[in-house]
């Protein structure tokens, strides 16, 4: 380490999806200032997404003063603004509010709602202090939204739950087959060694089953754009025509496996016609994916949301795993069933039992022998044998009265979890919630009556699991800003202090964060996960593979080699999965299938990715995407606005076409939660964003809901009244304006705000009403947008409804135009907001800013949509590019790269440049030669 005023450089992990990707953090001064791939870390060997590319800019000084909870803060009643407290007396007030609780109701009348973006150390003492000290299983996480029909299934066919592949089998794959993910935007870096896969074996073959057409389906060989629902059903009709056209290994099967000829007779009625009625596809495009699925010399599978998030997710994983079985593709190079994690470490949550149903090291809470394990471990006379309440049961109990006290750490259960009109009646209901965050401006922040401040990536220390059971160190680079501390420590120093007031005998002695990672290390010994032969020393060196026992040097890579699986009498167990349809059908008073799902440059809830205008610029607003022939048959237009309403709720924003989807179904993103996209019902009540709208209902077996489905009507949105606002601010106060506008989106039928911007920040707010709203409301968002000064023009029309401001700065010989506000009349936007974005000399306007309509007075090019973040380049630019290009795809590609370096940074913008690289017609140059 170098003096304070030099540049240092500490190496971790990244904090977004599953891959796991290590980074290199450049830190002075107590500030980190860049972020960079870490060439030696075997999960992303130097490659970054667009997300990580980023991670620094989120950390900066501006960002952690507007955003960072930086000091304990108590609600003395709800609705009022928090007060700043001390940690005594924060720690004091949560200890004797969960005792009093604990007392007069029991031990499961409190909940833990936690986090896969925890590291293993804050998830494990979180997990000891729920069943260990308390004595209630009621301790959750985000990862039962995500991964737990992963788990599930995982366990059924193989008896644990441990991908049993790595990332370096996709070098060696002869089939892909990628189920309910969007690898491209998903997993950007492991996508990045998808297309490097093909590039280098061009006789690779890669099926992609998904309802929507991606950036995924672009590198597919065969796309099978099933029905939504529909997965059991086709893979179980694929195993039928193994078994017809005899593309088993049987004596694999025989030798390795259980359970065969029931699921024999299971799928003997799954027939090609019944399959392809049933799923949307063709007989042949389903005899083509069984045939290279079971003949291929290796089959890699790759799944996520698409499995999980289901009524029947657990099924669905099964049935996947069943086609591995059958085929004998598992157990060596480039085959196996290998399940994409969403989050940073939801492995790691469930590597030490911290979900409701689990206990540490995988062992399992319903069996007797495992439950007095862990009791001896922690040195206690026993752990709770009922299982606790999963995520959705939690909330419900909450909602019912049941549980009167939650804890909720790291997550954003008032954006994410279904059904929010029950998550917010749970949250308001509760006698006594506690939000432990780093950031102050979730929404579940709003119900809190205690928020604790938590340090977050950079500042931490620990350990993270990927994917592929890889285990990572995360290191601090900076300390925490303001009164911040780590997770594992305040959940220690509660533990402590209930402890003296309950009673127990679970020790919290915890120091350091490698005290509580040596006691996880020992509950995994003689497990499937055996880490005892790893020690922070090593993982300093390089992340390294569970399982690896006492004695070894290196992890396992693979799993199952041997055939060898831990189940009682050590065979792989088929799994009979009948198909059922999703839990809430299509009909006619709901006649579209709602999906939801990720954005390329945005991250979950949007917390941290959602401070970085330049994060906007790919999809800059939330919309609904539906297939154009369903809006030409509703007379909807592009940017219309419509209600989206489920048989939960109702929310509104615009309509886009999309070439995605088909016929009868819908998108909307997953990260449009109410701190972005938001309003206030005919009845007052407060619209939620896309959660008000999607389904509880869950698998039996994994608890998951069905995040992924809902039924929906949409219909178009009757508000004559519109505005736009948009401005440049200042750095250091534009996330603060952007959160005080957030207050004023509930007093409008349908707003929606957010941040843009490459090297400044700018804050957009769209909005929309029934009529006029009161002058005050448009003063006070004039203010915000700095638009009250001297500088600025006005005209207004108050019999019209018309009112508009646009201020013009003088920026040396020119004047730009900084900010603006169009009430009532808002088809000048287009041009207007084009000046604005891209600082076009705004002088020889003056006035004419003012005048309505949409044609502007002088040419004025809208830039159009941005295809590569790191560059800045548009769609427009692209094609242009295109037009004087010749020769093959790779040829225009690379010419593209070569010119306008779109492609060239992160990478993530590849699947969009190829998909316009092959739909734009190729030179004429090419045709004359």
């Amino acid at each position: 380490m170098s003096d304070d005023t030099d540049t240092r450089e500490t190496r971790s992990t990244c904090p977004y999806c599953g891959v796991g990707c290590g980074v290199i953090i450049e830190s002075r001064r107590s500030q980190i200032t860049g972020v960079r791939g870490d060439p030696a870390h075997p999960a992303n060997f130097g490659r970054l997404c667009s997300k990580g590319m980023n991670l620094h800019l989120s950390a900066s000084a501006q960002v952690t003063q507007q955003t960072r909870l930086l000091h304990p803060l108590r609600r003395e009643r709800r609705g009022e603004a928090p007060q700043r407290v001390s940690w005594d007396a924060a720690l004091d007030e949560a200890a004797d509010r969960f005792a009093g609780i604990v007392r007069e109701h029991g031990p499961d009348a409190v909940g833990f709602y936690v986090s896969g973006q925890l590291l293993t150390e804050d998830y494990y003492v979180f997990n000891k202090l729920a069943k260990g000290l308390i004595g209630t299983n009621n301790i959750d996480t985000n990862s039962r939204l995500c991964m737990s029909s992963a788990v599930a299934g995982y366990k059924q066919t193989l008896g644990a739950d441990a991908p049993p592949a790595c990332y370096e089998d996709l070098d060696h794959a002869q089939c892909i087959f990628i189920a309910g993910s969007n690898t491209a935007f998903a997993h950007p870096v492991l996508f990045r060694r998808i297309e490097d896969a093909k590039k280098a074996n061009p006789a690779l073959k890669i099926i992609l089953c998904d309802p929507r057409r991606t950036d995924t389906a672009d590198i597919a060989d065969l796309h099978l754009a099933l029905q939504p629902g529909t997965d059991v059903m086709l893979f179980n009709g694929m195993l039928h025509i193994m078994l017809w056209e005899g593309w088993i290994d049987r004596a694999w099967v025989e030798a390795h496996t259980s359970g065969f000829d029931a699921l024999k007779t299971l799928v003997r009625d799954c027939s090609p016609d019944v399959v392809a009625q049933t799923c949307g596809v063709s007989r042949e495009d389903l005899h083509t994916a069984a045939r290279l699925f079971a003949t291929s010399g290796a089959t890699l599978s790759l799944y996520c949301q698409g499995l999980n998030q289901s009524r029947s997710g657990t099924a669905k994983n099964a049935a996947l795993i069943n086609l591995h079985l059958a085929t004998a593709q598992i157990g060596k190079p480039g085959a196996g069933p290998f399940s994409l994690t969403g989050q940073p470490n939801a492995m790691g949550g469930r590597e030490v039992g911290g979900l409701a149903n689990l206990l540490s090291a995988h062992r399992d809470l319903d069996n007797p022998q495992h439950r007095a394990e862990v009791a001896a471990l922690w040195g206690v006379d026993s752990v709770p044998a009922t299982p606790g309440k999963t995520a959705v049961e939690m909330f419900q109990a909450a909602a019912d009265g049941q549980i009167k006290a939650l804890w909720i750490a790291c997550t954003n259960p008032a954006q994410s979890m279904p059904d929010q009109s029950t998550v917010r009646r749970a949250l308001q209901r509760a006698e006594f919630v506690v939000v432990q965050e780093a950031f102050s401006t979730t929404a579940s922040c709003d119900f809190a009556d205690l928020l604790l401040p938590a340090t977050t990536w950079g500042e931490k220390e620990g350990t993270v699991t990927n994917s592929e059971r890889r285990i990572s160190r995360v290191r601090a680079a900076v300390p925490g800003p303001g009164q911040t501390r780590h997770d594992w420590s305040i959940a220690t120093d509660f533990a402590r202090r209930l402890q003296s007031r309950l009673g127990g005998r679970a020790q919290f002695g915890y120091e350091t964060p490698e005290s509580v990672w040596m006691e996880h290390r020992e509950s995994t010994r003689g497990r499937d996960l055996d880490i005892t032969g790893m020690s922070y020393a090593l993982l300093d060196d390089a992340p390294l593979q569970w399982p690896m026992a006492q004695g070894q040097a290196v992890g396992r890579a693979r799993l199952y080699a041997d055939g060898v699986f831990p189940t009682p009498d050590g065979r792989a167990r088929f799994v009979l999965t009948p198909y059922q349809p999703v839990a809430e059908p299509r009909d006619a008073r709901h006649p579209f299938s709602l999906n939801t799902g990720r954005l390329r440059d945005q991250w979950h809830g949007m917390s941290r990715t959602g401070t970085l205008g330049r994060l906007f610029g790919h999809v800059p607003e939330p919309t609904v995407q539906m297939n154009a022939q369903d809006m030409a048959r509703r007379q909807l237009a592009e940017g219309d606005l419509v209600h989206v309403t489920s048989r939960r709720g109702s929310i509104m924003l615009p309509v886009e076409s999309s070439r995605e989807l088909g016929l009868s179904q819908a998108f909307i993103a997953m990260h449009w939660g109410e701190e972005y996209l938001s309003g206030c019902s005919s009845t007052g009540e407060r619209l939620a964003g896309v959660n008000a709208l999607t389904n509880p209902a869950f698998c039996p077996s994994s608890k998951q809901p069905e995040l992924k489905h809902a039924a929906v009507r949409i219909l178009k949105a009757e508000l004559p009244w519109t505005l736009l606002a948009m401005a440049w601010l200042p750095d250091e106060r534009a996330l603060s304006a952007r959160e005080a506008l957030r207050a004023l989106m509930r007093r409008f039928p349908f707003a929606s705000c957010v941040p843009f911007g490459r090297e400044r920040t700018g804050v957009m707010l769209r909005a929309a009403a029934h009529e006029p709203p009161q002058d005050s409301l448009l003063d006070e968002i004039e203010q915000l947008l700095a638009l009250d000064a001297s500088d600025t023009l006005r005209y207004a029309d108050k019999r019209k409804g018309q009112r508009r401001a646009v201020r013009l700065v003088r920026v040396g010989a020119q004047a730009e135009l900084q900010g603006f506000a169009l009430a009532g009349d808002t088809r000048a936007a287009a041009w207007i907001k084009t000046v604005l974005q891209d600082a076009l000399p705004a002088q020889s306007y003056g006035r004419l800013l003012l005048v309505p309509g949409r044609t502007p007075p002088v040419a004025v090019q809208p830039r159009g949509k941005q295809v590569c973040a790191c560059f800045n380049v548009a769609q427009e630019q692209i094609e242009a590019q295109l037009g004087a290009c010749s020769g093959d795809e790779q040829t225009r590609l690379a010419s593209l790269q070569d010119t306008l370096k779109c492609g060239t940074n992160c990478g993530s913008c590849v699947p969009e440049l190829r998909r316009l690289v092959r739909n734009h017609p190729v030179a004429v140059i090419q045709h004359i030669a």
